[in-house]
């Protein structure tokens, strides 16, 4: 029987099981993709722990993910779009992706460019939208300086990417290990911590135009400490904090279709943007890769292989 990531309960990474499911069935307009590669995200932990419940209440025993890419194994009714056997990128908003087979509805799919390796592809999916809506949100224009936190993990090292492809001055907020990655990707590292809007202003030459925020508090602060104006700041995380002080929260549900993943598939096949892949595990090492996801210390994306 196919296997699948699930959890009866809320709790942490010692919930998640990989256990025997019957085969999925595609109904009308929809398509069964064998599962090669799957993205994990920061969310799937938060959801697992229960901290969203009263929005995003998991109905157990509950799967999890988003993120696929795959090859068509299927064809419910009326889905005209693949043939059998196409590879495909794609996205499930039903929290099942963690599996060997996945149903996905066929307007949530693109095709894979052959330059596109499997497990970018497969990570494609939540920390590329988000990226893309944070960049867009801000109207990032050539010639603009963006400071970007969280900039080695999955989603800024791609927002530092895109507002490069955007023509910006990019500076990566990031610890010193992976300020190497940062500089051959065109940004300009600086470390966080004490005194980080010092070097900020440094690195800025003064002037910062927008701020992209992927950690969290105390982000959005600097960003105002640094005189960016409340709506060049955006923020996937911290949404108390953008309430409060009135700056944009624009993330994967703003770039969320088949549309924006073949842009940025074909960014990737043409060699301008890179997903950089920090693990990859087998679907029944899943515990191990949200361990290793949950320290936030990653340069980029933790991939499962069903």
């Amino acid at each position: 029987m196919p296997k699948a990531v699930r959890f009866a309960e809320y709790g942490g990474i010692d919930v998640l099981n990989v256990v025997d499911v019957e085969r999925p069935e595609p109904g009308a307009r929809q398509v069964l993709v064998k599962v090669v590669a799957a993205g994990i995200n920061p969310g799937e932990a938060v959801i697992r722990r229960g901290f969203l419940h009263d929005r995003l209440p998991a109905a157990f025993p509950s799967g999890q993910g988003s993120d696929l890419a795959g090859t068509v194994e299927e064809l419910g009714a009326g889905a005209t779009g693949f043939a059998i056997g196409d590879e495909v990128i794609g996205f499930t908003h039903n929290r099942v992706s963690h599996a060997e087979y996945v149903i996905v509805d066929e307007d949530h799919l693109t095709p894979r460019p052959a330059g596109v390796p499997w497990e970018q592809a497969g990570a494609l999916y939540v920390a590329g939208t988000t990226a893309y809506a944070a960049v867009h949100a801000l109207t990032v224009k050539r010639g603009e300086t963006v400071v970007v936190s969280g900039a080695a993990g999955g989603v800024g090292s791609l927002a530092v990417q895109l507002a490069r492809h955007a023509g910006a001055t990019v500076i990566g907020l990031a610890s010193e290990p992976h300020h190497a990655w940062l500089a051959g990707h065109g940004a300009i590292p600086v470390t966080y911590g004490d005194g980080v809007a010092d070097r900020v202003r440094t690195a800025a030459y003064g002037t910062v135009d927008a701020f992209i925020d992927t950690y969290g508090a105390p982000y959005i602060e600097l960003a105002l400490e640094l005189g960016v104006p409340s709506g060049r700041i955006n923020t996937i995380i911290d949404f108390p904090g953008a309430a409060r002080h009135g700056t944009k929260a624009e993330g994967s549900a703003a770039a969320s279709s088949a549309y924006v993943l073949r842009e940025l598939a074909a960014l990737i096949a043409d060699g301008a943007l890179e997903i950089p892949i920090a693990g990859v595990y087998r679907l029944d090492e899943v515990r191990a890769a949200f361990r290793e996801l949950e320290r936030r210390h990653t340069n980029g994306k933790i991939v499962l292989r069903p």
